[in-house]
């Protein structure tokens, strides 16, 4: 029989004794896991999701590949959403930005999860929303690994608010310019990005 000997990060042994993190402990190993394994930089723009250009990239779905770096940034959500006060209920966003943090979230708060699709499905159900069902009124906490123009974070609002859910709070990785807290406020809705592009020190879009 072979016995797995894992050897946990002072956080990550937090998380299995159940101990609230603070937030200001977590961010500054966020954001080097951010720019040492997602971050680029070059001459040439790169275009992103967004259709805008810029010669810094972050990469966040490489930079979590490693399932003890996903488990730092959900923990960084959840102490964010305990340090400000948003108690949700479910948490979720657009696939496939948001999947593993909701899905790494759900494991440790063990709450429901979902993911909203980009177009229902033409088949089947049809579903928008899979995973958990929102009932009415539930408390919904979005999440989304980069916010840009805010296209996709506002996607996952508008269905969840058409499937009777409640949006409690926005809590991205990193904001790469200054749309989406705009965008909130204007909603008002709790909106805490984890990281900024000036935590990056790079120019914003």
């Amino acid at each position: 029989m072979c016995q797995l000997i894992v050897d946990l990060p002072s956080w990550a042994v937090g998380i299995t004794m159940g101990v609230v993190q603070d937030i200001g402990n977590l961010i500054p190993q966020i954001r080097a896991v951010m720019l040492d394994k997602g971050y680029q930089r070059r001459e040439e723009a790169f275009m992103l999701s967004s259709g805008a250009y810029s010669h810094d990239y972050v990469d966040c779905r490489k930079a979590l590949a490693r399932g003890s770096d996903l488990a730092l940034v959900a923990q960084g959500v959840i102490s964010q959403a305990q340090a400000n006060s948003i108690t949700f209920e479910l948490v979720g966003g657009l696939t496939m930005g948001a999947d593993p943090l909701s899905h790494a979230i759900s494991i440790i708060t063990g709450l429901g999860w979902f993911s909203v699709r980009k177009q229902a499905k033409s088949h089947g159900t049809s579903k928008e929303i899979e995973g958990s069902t929102i009932a009415h009124d539930q408390k919904v906490l979005l999440v989304e690994d980069v916010v840009t123009s805010g296209s996709s974070i506002i996607h996952a609002y508008e269905s969840v608010v058409n499937a009777g859910g409640k949006v409690v709070g926005a809590i991205p990785l990193l904001d790469r310019g200054d749309k989406g807290i705009k965008i909130f406020s204007d909603l008002g809705i709790p909106y805490f990005p984890l990281l900024s592009y000036k935590d990056l020190g790079i120019d914003p879009i």
